[in-house]
């Protein structure tokens, strides 16, 4: 017997397919709106057995809002004339509840084009509906406490920089309401200086680049006024990554920057009284050894007791040199001593106070001088750099108590654009003297802090914290730049940096040349500006005794007035500060409109830029400072005289 097997028609198995579907409510409505088929997804959805629902109107699944405004109605003609309807909505089951649904309704047609009923296909969405819903009321929250945030200055750009959201805060800060600055560009907020520096450029193209852009920096109110602002700028982008805009947050720190300024100025007063009152006790030791000194030669020589004066012209002339050197050390933070620069080989220099270096820092401490071959000549005054490389060296000693070792090192560096601004110097040419020890190393604390004027990490008495700003003073009066590295634990490096020189530096260092007080003068006479009449007197007798004629002018104005005459005038001496209006640099470029090939020494303590100029004096004008040996004086005198 043959069994016969009745394979189901095309149309049987698309109502098998679609009555299997649980995740849509597929049905057919008749012309009129009335069900006329039901599947298990529509079962699940609204609640209905077929029983129920067929032959009965579809508008029941609409609710009553929409059902009296006629919306089922509309979507059956909208799906006939137009060939579908598209929809979301709320709509309702069977015991009443409502769900979010998606709704699509397509006309059905004969062969002919005759209307013979609709197939509406719905999908529930309320999961979907209630976190979009949840989305959207905490976006709407986060713009309201955007909004109620007056702090801070919040707010949106697009990605080419136009505001597009403002809130309270960047209303008060900026003076800006929300109509007077939206689609405005956000380079408005930005100085002058900086727009034309392309700050706000650069504001977004490093934000878009690297994920932010955070700064500090004066910003611009609607009224014009200034107020420093800390900013950050963060890219907003799609799921996507595509960039959509920034979001700007600015706070005004312009209360914090005043106090901030405020303890600035109350540390630097602090520092003048650590000044005064360190200077007061050294210069007070020193007053006391030269004064008693010179009242012990005064009750040696009224008793007879000449035989031992030596000691006592020894400690008065010891204290001076003291003096000298705390002044000297003072001028060089300042970047107001006076410098004798000239073409300088580092690598002589070094060789030379090698020996003096390995004395300095004892036997416990490797010493190791590296210097790069074909270094380029450097145009400073040497017994400055000597002077600082020493302190470098003594420093590092000091931060080897156990032992370790010491390496001074030199190198040619070029100064590219970033170079240069990370060591906040000009573009160019460089030479390096680094001091490089395995010590105990600095925190950035301390290194922070290292060229501060009397800062020392030495115990009291021990140190007197102008070291490390001599040094600083003469890099930069120099032209150049000094530079720490350092690590905790292990070690520190100093580098100076200065400028190289065109010119080639001298074999051998040129003597320094000294005379005794003897008869020199042929005649020539000297004029003497000096408002302390003390040293107008010592200078006299000095070229008094080596055979000069003398005249003396006790301010600027008055040895003008000399120079001015028809007085025979060999050599100009003039201190640098004087009284009258006129400075010593002020008369010697006066007399030489008049006495071109006049020669001048400035003899002076604190020479000021304006005097010496870029570093170079002219043809024929020379500096002593004071305080200086007799001997020294009048060896330079007759040096000049005689060139």
């Amino acid at each position: 017997m043959v069994k016969v097997i009745h394979e189901p028609s095309s149309e049987s198995r698309f109502e098998l397919l679609v009555q299997s579907v649980t995740d849509y409510a597929i049905y057919m409505l008749d012309p009129a709106g009335y069900v006329t088929s039901w599947n298990a997804g529509a079962r699940r959805f609204k609640g209905y057995q077929p029983e129920e629902i067929i032959g009965e109107h579809f508008s029941r699944f609409y609710t009553p809002e929409e059902q009296a405004l006629g919306i089922p109605r509309i979507a059956l003609e909208t799906a006939e004339r137009e060939g579908r309807f598209e929809t979301e909505g709320w709509r309702v089951r069977k015991d009443g509840s409502r769900f979010w649904a998606s709704v699509v309704i397509d006309p059905i047609r004969d062969p002919a084009g005759n209307l013979v009923g609709f197939a509406k296909v719905t999908r529930d969405l309320t999961e979907r509906k209630a976190a979009e819903e949840e989305l959207r009321k905490s976006e709407e929250r986060f713009r309201t406490l955007v909004q109620s945030v007056t702090d801070y200055a919040i707010y949106m750009l697009d990605p080419e920089g136009r505001v597009s959201s403002w809130n309270s805060g960047a209303e008060r800060f900026k003076g800006y309401a929300a109509h007077e600055i939206m689609g405005e560009h956000f380079s408005r907020f930005y100085t002058e200086e900086d727009r034309r520096a392309g700050i706000p450029r650069i504001a977004l193209a490093t934000a878009r680049r690297e994920g932010r852009f955070e700064a500090e920096g004066w910003r611009v109110r609607k009224d014009g006024s200034q107020f420093w602002a800390s900013v950050i700028i963060d890219p907003i982008r799609n799921d996507g990554g595509e960039l959509i805009g920034f979001a700007k947050v600015t706070r005004d720190l312009t209360e914090k920057r005043a106090i901030e300024d405020q303890l600035r100025q109350s540390q630097k007063v602090e520092a003048v009284g650590q000044l005064t009152g360190g200077l007061a006790h050294d210069f007070n030791n020193l007053l006391t050894g030269i004064s008693g000194s010179l009242d012990l030669l005064q009750t040696r020589i009224a008793q007879g007791r000449t035989a031992d004066l030596d000691r006592y012209f020894l400690a008065a002339q010891g204290a001076v040199k003291r003096a000298s050197a705390l002044t000297h050390r003072l001028l060089a933070f300042a970047r107001r001593q006076t410098l004798d620069p000239k073409a300088v080989d580092a690598n002589r220099l070094l060789s030379d106070l090698e020996e003096l270096v390995r004395r300095t820092v004892g036997p416990g401490i490797q010493v190791e001088v590296v210097g790069t071959s074909s270094l380029w000549p450097i145009y400073v005054d040497p017994n400055q750099l000597e002077n600082a490389v020493l302190n470098l060296c003594i420093n590092a000693r000091d931060a080897m108590p156990d032992g370790g070792k010491l390496t001074i090192e030199t190198a040619n560096r070029w100064m590219d654009s970033t170079a240069a601004r990370q060591h906040d110097l000009p573009v160019g040419q460089y030479v390096s003297v680094c001091v490089t020890d395995t010590g105990v190393g600095m925190t950035p604390e301390v290194v922070a802090k290292a060229f501060d004027p009397f800062f020392t990490t030495k115990p009291l008495g021990e140190g007197t914290g102008l070291g490390l700003s001599m040094i600083y003073g003469f890099a930069r009066q120099s032209g150049g730049q000094i530079r720490i590295y350092s690590e905790v634990g292990e070690g520190t490096t100093m580098c100076l940096y200065l400028p190289r020189h065109g010119e080639e530096a001298p074999m051998e260092n040129e003597p320094v040349v000294t005379a005794a007080l003897e008869p020199a003068g042929e005649g020539e006479v000297v004029l003497v500006i000096d408002d302390e009449p003390t040293i107008r007197m010592l200078v006299a007798e000095v070229l008094s005794d080596a055979g000069y004629a003398v005249i003396e002018a006790p301010d600027g104005p008055g040895g003008l007035r000399v120079l001015e005459s028809n007085a025979r005038i060999d050599l100009l001496i003039t201190d640098v500060g004087l009284p009258g209006g006129m400075n010593g640099r002020q008369v010697a470029d006066a007399a030489r409109t008049t006495r071109p090939d006049l020669k001048v020494l400035f003899v002076t303590g604190y020479a000021e830029n304006a005097v010496v100029g870029n570093g170079r004096l002219e043809k024929g004008m020379f500096v002593l400072s004071k305080p200086f040996p007799i001997e020294e004086l009048a060896g330079r005198i007759r040096e000049i005289i005689a060139s």
